[in-house]
Parts: structure tokens; sequence; C-alpha cells
């Protein structure tokens, strides 16, 4: 009896070790593939501003680096935005970062959402470091991609900033390429607190489980490109019928003659036109949900 509840116990340990060690190897396969994928479309991509970026705010802001959330013991510092002349009560937006990172390009997307009426805090995924190069940004991108706990905490712990610290009463999320699918990824850490999640081509929506996405209770906006070599249009057409099919509120937009990153902060892949109509869509849809 005693050799029989051994070799059980024994039977089930290994069992549940190879379980934990194929999922790892999933998730980094996963990781890797994502990595690879956005490196072939960026390969000759450079972090230089786009017409997103370069334009002024509607209203003047004003901003500040904030530490707003402290992760593995290393204290994180985003950049947070609002209008000068705030009033008490406004909603708040994370702003998730593309694959460049936290940059100036970042930074001025964050104010032109402040310039609407918002408290916005752009957070930092990458711990003060930013990429100049797709070799660089590649790294970086797939080492938030093998932690997503720490990512996971980073977010929650900016949404704690916004409802707790500044009194947000409402919260949506933001997010371009690697942020667009940390975007839907907030939204699944807050399935019934998040008020409104902005996906723009975040590769990970082909990731997320019917059982996962029938959780969210948020309106949704996911703005992705026809031509997207890393996302098929098979991946965007099948999220979108599970979303439908599972009663969510959700407008998933497809641009033609647009691939990835055609709306982003950062890049040589903007597609003005549009870039511009994704840009009024989302003010629009954040305005609806949020205000």
């Amino acid at each position: 009896m005693i050799n029989s509840r051994f070799f059980n116990w024994k039977f089930l340990i290994t069992g549940l070790l190879s379980l934990v060690f194929l999922v790892g190897i999933n998730l980094y396969n996963s990781s890797r593939d994502q990595a690879l994928s956005l490196a072939a479309v960026h390969q000759n991509d450079s972090p230089i501003p786009t017409a997103l970026a370069q334009a002024e705010p509607a209203t003047p802001v004003i901003t500040e680096q904030v530490q707003y959330a402290t992760v593995n013991g290393q204290k994180i510092t985003g950049y947070l935005a609002r209008p000068q002349n705030a009033v008490d009560g406004l909603p708040g937006v994370i702003a998730i970062h593309e694959w460049w990172g936290l940059n100036d390009n970042i930074e001025a997307v964050t104010r032109r959402l402040a310039g609407e009426g918002y408290h916005v805090l752009a957070v930092d995924l990458y711990n003060g470091q930013v990429a100049q190069s797709p070799e660089r940004a590649k790294e970086l991108m797939t080492t938030v991609s093998q932690n997503p706990t720490l990512a996971q905490e980073n977010l929650q712990q900016a949404y704690t900033y916004l409802t707790e610290k500044l009194q947000a009463p409402k919260v949506g999320s933001i997010g371009w390429c690697l942020g667009g699918s940390w975007s839907l990824q907030t939204a699944l850490l807050f399935p019934e607190a998040l008020d409104a999640t902005v996906i723009y081509y975040g590769g990970q929506i082909g990731e997320a489980t019917k059982e996962q996405l029938s959780t969210l209770t948020m309106p949704i906006l996911g703005i992705f490109g026809a031509e997207d070599e890393s996302i098929p249009l098979a991946t965007v057409q099948k999220f979108e019928a599970t979303l439908k099919e599972l009663g969510k509120q959700a407008d998933i937009q497809v641009y033609e003659n647009a691939g990835h990153a055609f709306a982003n902060p950062s890049g040589d892949r903007y597609v003005p036109e549009a870039a511009e109509k994704a840009w009024t869509e989302t003010i629009s849809f954040l305005a609806q949900n949020l205000q």
C-alpha cells in the first residue's frame, strides 16, 4: 500500500511538472513567434515621429513624470498628462506604448489624448528603456512577453493610480502594436471594472480564448489594417465573430490599404488617411464611453 501511494503521487507530480513545462514552452513559442513576426514587419522601420505625434492637443495640457507602480522591487515611472484647466473627476486613460517603448512620440500622443479631457497615464512596460532599432525593440518586447506577470502587475497598479490617487470615475485603455495586445490584456485583468478599451492591431487577439473574452463587459474598439502581415485578416474576423457570438459591444474596424502600425505614433509605416480616420473614431469612442 505504501509503495502504491508513493508511485501514484510520483506519477501525479511528474504529470503536473510536464504540464507546466509544456505551457511554458507554448508561451515561449508564442512570444518568440510574435517577436519574429513584428521584427519582420518592422525590419526597415525606425522610431521617427508620425503626424499623429506631431499635432498639438486640442486644449493646453500639463504633464509630469510620476511613479505609479513598484514591480519586482523596481519603481516604475510613467508620463501623466491632464488638461491645464482640469477639474476634479476627470476620467482616466491608460496609454500603452508600441514596441519602441515610452518615447517622445508616445508622450506627444498622451498629451493629445489629455487635451480631449482626460487624465492620461502612459505606462512603461520597459522600465525606462526605449528602442532606436528594430533589433532592440524585439529584445525589449520579448522580455515583456516572456514575463507577463510583471506587465500585469504594472498595469494593475496603473489602474489603481488613476482610480484611487486621481479619483478617476471611469477608466479606459488604449495601445498600439505591442500596446494593443496589452490593452486587451488590461481589459481581461479588469473585465468588469474597465469602462472602455481600444486595441490598435494587437497581435494577441488570436490567443484570447472564448472563455476569457466572455468575461468582458466594456465596449471594445478594435482597429486593424487589411494589409497587416503580422495579423492575418482571418484572425481579426474570428476575433470579431467570437465577440459578436458572445453578445459583446464591439466595433472592429479594418482599414483597406493599411498595414501593421499604420497609425502608430512612431515609424515609417504611417498611412495618413487611415490613421486620421482611426484617430477620429478613437476620440469619439472614448468620449461616448468615458465622459
